[in-house]
Order: structure tokens, then C-alpha cells, then sequence
């Protein structure tokens, strides 16, 4: 299993714990999204069908982004 399927798991088991910014660009990377962020504190991640989320990018980042983020990964790939 991948560092970043690990990683995942471990958000969507507790979206509480204080995930980070590295984090969230981590699975954008491994997981082959779209980060959209320019000179903001806001990041625009979308998938490849199309779906977006926005994603206050300062610490900590709440458990609803998290939660959001696990959906929008796990609506695109099949685990």
C-alpha cells in the first residue's frame, strides 16, 4: 500500500487530527488532482471529473476540508 493510500485512511479515520498544508498537497500529487492556488489562502483542488472543493490553506485545517477532500478523492478512484 502507498504512502499517500495510507495517508488517506488515516484522514478519513480521523479528519480531527491537525492535518497540514503538506498533507493536502501530498494526496493532490499521488492522487493526480489539480491544485489551484494564487497568492491566496485559498486552494481550488478538482478532480478529474470535474468536481472542485475549496480549502482555507492556513493551520489548522478543519475537519469538514478534510472530510470533503477524502470524498472528492474517493469519487474519482476506486478503493
Amino acid at each position: 500500500m502507498s504512502k499517500a493510500v495510507k495517508l488517506l485512511q488515516k484522514m478519513k479515520a480521523n479528519p480531527k487530527a491537525d492535518w497540514s498544508q503538506s498533507n493536502i498537497k501530498t494526496l493532490v500529487k499521488a492522487f493526480n488532482l489539480n491544485l489551484r492556488q494564487r497568492d491566496t489562502s485559498h486552494a481550488v483542488i478538482t478532480n478529474s471529473s470535474g468536481q472542485h472543493i475549496t480549502v482555507p490553506m492556513h493551520k489548522p485545517i478543519k475537519p469538514v476540508y478534510i472530510k470533503r477532500l477524502v470524498e472528492l478523492i474517493e469519487a474519482d478512484n476506486e478503493f
